[in-house]
């Protein structure tokens, strides 16, 4: 059986909740965007673990009631308030599983919206057919979940897959459901420029990145470099006949990011700025983390056949997260965008792992 939750953490939580509920009547923090969005966010995080400890109180009370009850009561009253008190000892411990899961640390991206990088890996043009499959995949995940999918940027290939597509995924949920999406994916499969029918391994990259508010991200204009450019495209109207594409580098990092779907400069460029950003803040979280680049480098890696944080085999039918030793035959479902059997079982393993404290995630 777990040990209580200390009453001593719990009150402190329970001041805490009553402070921030002050402060957002607070003038000083109403008219500073960066300390009412992060009291704001704090406040509604408290609101469920207060609740708990609230009805968490109340059985208590019930059952320091019970006990004082079955103390004065008669031979035939005893059994009853035996049972009552049973049941309520029982919801007591309920409660308190509930309180842990809820007082497990939250990620800092949560609500925040998601910037995704796709790119072809190892794999030649079977490679960029399968990031375009991942897209699609994505874009329908979104739509089961109502988030809003933007195509910042896309690159298709030859044969109408995505040499690389840049896409911004908004919702409550959106980080929550996407953030173990970063790295190689594997897929297995006879490709349509396969004549033998031969199966062939190939791969594509994932990045995923938390957007960044301007005021969280401080980007000195002196420490960038913009270049402009004609775009390249397929031909015909979709190319510009003017220097529209952005490119631009953050050169204290080397972080680089260029966009040219759209036909204004202005808005290539207010676009890449949105994408650098993520980057940097990813840059700085790994930094608090104690990690510069680690995470990057855990997610894309080189985009390997050996690297990979999950393979699609259409043979089988199957679906294989490596991390977690999750499989799930339901290849085509997941790639129509039923990807919640499988996000739910790596959320359900990093809780696992929060309540035997090996991780601080």
């Amino acid at each position: 059986m777990s040990e209580p939750v200390a009453p001593d953490r719990l009150r402190a939580l329970q001041d805490e909740f009553v402070s921030l509920e002050s402060s957002l009547s607070d003038p000083d923090v109403l008219a500073d965007q960066a300390a009412l969005r992060r009291v704001s966010r704090r406040y509604k995080d408290l609101t469920p673990v207060v609740d708990c400890i609230n009805r968490l109180r109340a059985r208590q009370a019930d059952a320091d009631t019970a006990h004082e009850l079955l103390d004065l009561a008669t031979v035939d009253e005893r059994s009853q308030l035996r049972e009552e008190l049973h049941r309520t000892e029982v919801e007591i411990a309920a409660i308190e599983d509930e309180l842990r899961l809820l007082m497990l640390p939250t990620d800092a991206n949560d609500g925040r919206a998601v910037i995704m990088e796709i790119r072809g890996a190892e794999g030649g043009e079977e490679a960029n057919l399968f990031a375009g499959d991942l897209l699609d995949m994505y874009r329908a995940y979104a739509a089961r979940h109502g988030w809003s999918f933007e195509v910042l940027s896309h690159d298709p290939s030859d044969l109408g897959g995505v040499n690389q597509a840049t896409v911004m995924v908004r919702g409550d949920t959106a980080w929550s459901g996407l953030k173990f999406e970063g790295g190689p994916h594997r897929v297995q499969r006879v490709p349509v420029t396969e004549s033998q029918g031969r199966i062939h391994t190939s791969s594509a990259t994932v990045l995923v990145l938390a957007e960044a508010e301007e005021v969280e991200v401080d980007i000195d204009e002196r420490d960038l470099q913009v270049d402009v450019y004609r775009s390249s495209g397929a031909g015909g109207q979709s190319v510009n006949t003017t220097d529209s594409a952005v490119r631009i580098t953050h050169k204290p990092t080397g972080v680089m990011v260029t966009m040219q779907d759209e036909r204004s400069q202005i808005q290539n460029r207010a676009r890449a700025m949105q994408v650098l950003r993520a980057r940097l803040l990813k840059l700085a979280q790994d930094e608090q983390d104690a990690a510069l680049s680690a995470e990057r480098r855990a997610q894309v890696g080189g985009g390997g056949r050996g690297e990979k944080i999950r393979t699609y085999n259409v043979k089988e039918n199957r679906v294989t997260d490596h991390r977690i030793g999750f499989t799930i035959y339901r290849l085509a479902d997941v790639l129509a965008g039923d990807l919640d059997p499988v996000v739910e079982a790596l959320a359900a393993d990093l809780r696992a792992r929060q309540l035997a404290g090996e991780t601080d995630d």
